[in-house]
């Protein structure tokens, strides 16, 4: 058992193995088009969990700890943990894009979710909200992350612009993830 857990692979493996069983052991499922509209909206749930969780990770965890890190530990974080968790970050980014699109297809909501008709408010809200997001993601944090990792080679200058840039994206971010997140809710919970 202890295998499984030193190896983050394996407990990501085992999970799925999990609920495998989870849907076997529920017996009677049909794999119709229910069931893959239900797959798609549990991919796009455990993609913006990812997404988001890593987006308050850097708002609410690694940028207010970094006055409080002491100069020679600080390589650690910009060469190796933020790295990793800004790949992860923008590929959970992309992943709850497509998986939400392709869940509002399947659902047959797209077009009333992105045109923001009555009865796709709160959806379409979010919708937008998060495509928002994920262009900020990819193209203001991600290229302005890279200068201030040192990934790309910029003058101290530009690092420092571009360390801002990122910080302020983000937290711009972070406060159109609490809109996005109650719309979500709000459209399948209180039908707005």
């Amino acid at each position: 058992m202890g295998a499984i857990f030193q190896s983050l692979g394996r407990t990501v493996a085992a999970g799925v193995v999990l609920v495998i069983l989870l849907v076997l052991l529920a017996g009677n499922i049909q794999m119709n088009h229910a069931w893959g509209a239900f797959l798609m909206r549990w991919l796009h749930v455990i993609s913006g969990v990812m997404w988001i969780g890593l987006l308050w990770y850097f708002n609410f965890v690694q940028i207010p700890s970094m006055p409080k890190i002491p100069d020679e530990q600080k390589p650690a974080i910009g060469k190796v943990i933020a790295p990793a968790a800004l790949f992860w970050f923008r590929w959970a980014a992309l992943a709850t894009v497509v998986t939400g699109l392709l869940l509002a297809w399947m659902t047959g909501s797209l077009g009333q979710g992105l045109a923001i008709q009555k009865g796709y408010v709160a959806i379409g809200i979010g919708m937008w909200l998060a495509l928002v997001m994920a262009f900020n993601v990819w193209f203001i944090i991600w290229p302005n992350q890279k200068k201030a990792l040192g990934i790309v080679t910029v003058t101290p200058e530009e690092k420092a612009k571009a360390a801002r840039l990122a910080m302020l994206t983000s937290r711009f971010n972070t406060m159109l993830s609490i809109p996005m997140l109650y719309c979500m809710v709000a459209q399948q919970n209180a039908g707005l």
